[in-house]
């Protein structure tokens, strides 16, 4: 691996320095306490709660343990342990002295991270409550927007703010804009007025704007948060009692070229800008019911692949620049894919089952949004079965190599239930209903080769595949294929990609992704932000930011 700027998303409570969780029933508490000096490369201070991408990566961290670990709680509380701040936002002097690409990746990251909070409340019934107790600005708000209810201290100085333009020249990173309007109503000229305010609002103001759901005097807030969080359990679909899963650490080994976990394998062809990414089905025996699964634990199969598959994309996105070419491959039987499937879908009512799908969702969805050219290929040995139909459907192109009818390892995919809805987009839209527009005649010709193996010429008829070449053909094909899009602009091809994958109904979380952070990647590199007399260069500096006046 390029250990340059190496970035490792794996860690663990012993290691948090900046968040602190406790487990009450059905309640658990995060709190906010950011070690200043805990910043993940040097040249800045946490102060004031303020965020970096080490900070996220705890907090990524932490709700995936209650997720797994603490299956009995209901609501998440999120607060802060210092005075007067709850969080105030993305770190300023870190975004100074980054590079565009990792401020890009440090906002996409958080994006997804905020996006989980909803996903989780949406699919899981995990709710989360901000009950901001000081200073809410920028990220830190945009953390506050992510959860489903937000209580603001009544103290006359605790306001809610999203002050990049006015102070930074720049857009809230984390979705700010879209959640004020989107989610929380906010009408558009007030939103005008708190979007270009760098003070904020405060009090009985913030909840008429809807900026806040509800205020609490200092002497009522704990009361309050207890009182919204309980109404928030009430409406939970987890479980009252059970027990959890330890999420132990990944086996995962990291080589030069390669990254290696014990079912998926990233192998990296520098000279080429090639990673291949290989997953591994289940084999031998699996649990079919849930005393079996729960057995299992974490080493249950499909929750072990998708941490390994999550952890693997991560490093890619963030430690791997010049790889442009992702190749994605699987490899295994396809009885135990169908298996496994039939286990998720008959058990996915279980909280363990659901939380793994959830995973698999989120971890198909950042393929999705990762600014990387993917091409699935489908050969010898594939299982591109189901759930592992799905990463297929992630990728720009799938290349389906055809063999002579008699030979044994004829490659062949099959669509099965959960290819209709198990692990939608975050257009809300499956795959299928995305690739063919949700058309009648194209989803009920696949629908109607459900259930079966299908070899390249059959998927094509059904538009499963994106070129099927023969076994003369099939290595030419697919290296000039991958030729000629790293001979391209990676610039372009990223804005060609993300347009091309959503091509769906648009909702507030494609506005995030698709319409925000462009409008944001672009800003990022303008010099009114990132010139040396750019707003977000001379923040702190006593200076004032020389802007270029031209509207373009």
């Amino acid at each position: 691996m390029n250990t340059s700027v190496h970035v490792d998303y794996q860690i663990n409570p012993s290691q948090y320095q900046h968040w602190k969780l406790s487990v009450d029933g059905e309640f658990a508490t995060i709190t906010a306490d950011f070690n200043e000096n805990g910043g993940l490369r040097p040249g800045y201070k946490l102060k004031l709660n303020s965020y970096d991408l080490g900070v996220d990566i705890e907090l990524n961290d932490v709700v995936n343990r209650i997720r797994f670990e603490h299956p009995q709680v209901k609501t998440v509380i999120m607060t802060s342990g210092k005075d007067k701040v709850f969080c105030s936002g993305a770190n300023i002097f870190m975004l100074g002295v980054s590079s565009h690409s990792w401020k890009v990746n440090f906002c996409k990251f958080t994006n997804e991270t905020r996006n989980g909070l909803e996903d989780s409340s949406t699919h899981s019934g995990l709710k989360f409550l901000a009950a901001v107790n000081g200073a809410c600005a920028g990220g830190g708000y945009e953390l506050a927007l992510a959860c489903d209810e937000i209580v603001l201290i009544d103290d006359r100085s605790s306001a809610v703010s999203l002050p990049e333009v006015p102070l930074l020249g720049v857009l809230p990173g984390t979705g700010g804009l879209t959640r004020v309007t989107d989610k929380r109503h906010v009408r558009h000229d007030l939103a005008d007025i708190f979007c270009t305010t760098s003070e904020g609002v405060r009090g009985q103001k913030a909840k008429d704007w809807r900026l806040v759901d509800e205020i609490a005097k200092p002497a009522v807030f704990l009361e309050t948060v207890q009182k919204r969080a309980a109404e928030l359990a009430k409406k939970s679909i987890r479980p009252d009692v059970a027990t959890g899963v330890a999420l132990i650490p990944l086996d995962r080994t990291i080589e030069a070229d390669a990254l290696k976990y014990k079912y998926v394998t990233v192998e990296i062809d520098r000279a080429k800008r090639i990673a291949t990414f290989t997953i591994k089905g289940p084999s031998g025996s699996q649990p079919t019911d849930i005393a079996g699964i729960e057995a299992a634990s974490s080493n249950w199969y499909p929750l072990m692949m998708a941490r390994e598959l999550e952890d693997a994309i991560l490093m890619m996105r963030t430690n791997e620049l010049d790889i442009g070419v992702w190749i994605i491959k699987t490899h295994g039987n396809h009885d135990d894919i169908t298996a496994m499937d039939a286990t998720l879908v008959n058990h996915q009512q279980h909280w363990l089952v659901r939380e793994t799908i959830g995973l698999l969702r989120r971890t198909f969805s950042r393929l999705d949004v990762s600014s990387r050219s993917l091409f699935a290929l489908i050969d010898e040995g594939s299982c591109f079965n189901g759930t592992f139909l799905e990463l297929a459907l992630t990728c720009d192109r799938i290349y389906h190599l055809v063999l002579p009818d008699d030979m044994d390892a004829t490659p062949r995919i099959m669509v099965n239930d959960v290819n209709f809805g198990t692990y939608p987009m975050i257009t809300n839209q499956s795959r299928l209903g995305r690739r063919f527009y949700d058309e009648e005649p194209a989803m009920n010709a696949v629908r109607s080769k459900a259930g079966q193996l299908l070899d390249a010429d059959q998927a094509s008829e059904i538009g499963l595949n994106t070129m099927n070449p023969d076994d003369i053909d099939w290595h030419d094909e697919v290296r000039i294929a991958i030729e000629e899009r790293l001979s391209m602009s990676p610039d372009s091809l990223t804005g060609l990609e993300a347009n091309l994958r959503f091509n769906g109904p648009e909702n507030m979380f494609t506005r995030i992704f698709g319409r925000l952070t462009a409008w944001q990647n672009w800003i990022f590199q303008r010099p009114n932000a990132v010139g040396e007399k750019g707003a977000l260069k001379v923040y702190g500096k006593g200076e004032k930011a020389q802007f270029d006046w031209n509207r373009v």
